[in-house]
């Protein structure tokens, strides 16, 4: 069971990076050392959750760490990809947690001996509590403490980080947050969906231009999802549905980024609904990116619907994921050429991209197939992209360890390692073995 690229792929070049990512909330436990945050809240609201379980101890990783380390490097990645605990490295006065920057400094002392560069995003999800109670992504003021945490952490952190991204897919946190309430802080309403996204891409570059003072020898950028949407039919109401859906879903996150502008439907959506846009604003939020993170798990298909101008269709494509996903890597090859050629690209990082499969530990051993399928068909389709053009110059599994799945809890796992949660015993997977193989054969 091997993943394989062509012979001449220059993603076998060893300039080329290939990482793990994870992220704070989900795998690091120790919830007693950092300040509640909106996840700690929502894993307490009944029905949130699917398995009614929560983020307390995860996967224990604050105590762990050091294996955790071993295991990565045992994998031969060139990179790891983590977040930062805003509420554990900011005391609730803006001061600085000492206990908690110094668990971060040990950990990226450690990949540097190990020579394993860290990617280092500063929001993946877990807003603080008291700032939500203050209005959250709603209140403007809350783009500002984001930008201070990013200075005092960007300082204390010094030269041990490669790579900045300011936040991991703004689209999650105020869509699926604010806009539709199905995560973290559960609020359904269609101007809070618009207001936080707008207040996390001035967040987003408020901070950037902090991180470009403060740490000018790393890559500094940002971490953007993307779920392609394709049109049911050649119809004209329908393409024109799946447009005005790809920008209320996709670009509107990139294209202030790159282009200094909100896609052309910010102009058609109720006047009650339109995000407050402060003169200058959109100057900060399209402040130069060293590079661009993009994730992607697959596509969405769209017809047309009169009252809500697009609908999704149901998708019964014969390939799924255990999140009910299609597997479509296609989507990705496709997703990455429309994007350079809509907009001047940074080079750019896949940051995400994996499978949640029904993994079962059998002897010592876990086969997961389907996954191994997945990754060698989207490693194949990023290479396909790089052949017409597009600059990508790394390549991040996620995940490195089933861990916390969010609205999802325990039940879907993601990991190239298996974690068994009663004895937080790590296990790598047939997947996890033919990354490192894959990896390691450059």
């Amino acid at each position: 069971m091997k993943i394989q690229l062509p012979k001449n792929s220059p993603m076998l070049s060893p300039q080329f990076t290939y990482g793990v990512a994870t992220a704070s909330f989900q795998i690091e436990g120790s919830a007693t050392n950092r300040l509640p945050n909106i996840w700690d809240t929502f894993c307490q609201k009944p029905g949130a959750i699917a398995d009614k379980s929560d983020g307390l101890t995860a996967c224990d990783h604050v105590n762990l760490w050091e294996k955790d380390l071993e295991l990565i490097s045992s994998l031969h990645v060139d990179a790891y990809r983590l977040s930062i605990s805003w509420g554990r490295v900011i005391n609730q006065d803006g001061s600085l947690n000492k206990q908690g920057v110094n668990f971060y400094i040990k950990l990226l002392d450690r990949l540097k001996q190990l020579n394993i560069k860290a990617f280092v995003t500063l929001y993946h999800w877990d807003l603080p509590q008291h700032i939500e109670d203050n209005g959250g992504w709603l209140n403007r003021e809350t783009a500002y403490l984001f930008s201070d945490y990013a200075d005092k952490i960007s300082q204390a952190f010094g030269n041990r980080v490669s790579s900045y991204a300011t936040l991991n897919e703004p689209f999650c946190s105020a869509y699926l947050g604010y806009e539709v309430g199905v995560h973290a802080p559960g609020i359904a309403n269609a101007k809070a969906g618009r207001t936080a996204a707008h207040h996390l891409l001035l967040a987003h570059g408020l901070a950037l231009k902090v991180l470009q003072k403060n740490s000018p020898f790393s890559r500094n950028g940002i971490v953007l999802n993307f779920t392609p949407c394709y049109s049911s039919s050649e119809d004209a109401a329908d393409l024109a549905a799946t447009k005005y859906a790809d920008d209320y879903m996709n670009q509107w996150y990139i294209k202030p980024i790159m282009d200094g502008a909100y896609p052309d439907l910010l102009e058609s959506l109720p006047a009650d609904v339109r995000p407050d846009i402060h003169d200058g604003d959109l100057d900060i939020i399209s402040q130069p990116l060293d590079f661009l993170g993009v994730n992607y798990y697959t596509r969405l298909i769209y017809k047309a619907n009169e009252q809500d101008i697009f609908e999704e269709v149901p998708n019964d494509a014969a390939l799924h994921t255990d999140m009910g996903w299609e597997i479509y890597p296609r989507g990705l090859t496709e997703l990455l050429t429309s994007l350079n050629s809509l907009y001047q690209l940074p080079p750019i990082y896949i940051t995400e991209n994996g499978a949640a499969e029904a993994d079962t530990l059998v002897d010592g051993e876990v086969r997961d197939v389907n996954r191994i399928d997945y990754y060698q068909d989207h490693l194949k389709a990023v290479g396909l992209a790089i052949e017409q053009g597009v600059d990508i110059q790394g390549y991040f599994a996620w995940s490195l360890m089933d861990n916390f799945e969010w609205a999802e809890g325990y039940l879907k796992r993601f990991g190239i390692v298996y974690v068994d949660y009663e004895t937080q015993e790590r296990t790598i997977k047939s997947s996890g073995l033919a990354y490192r193989d894959l990896i390691s054969n450059r």
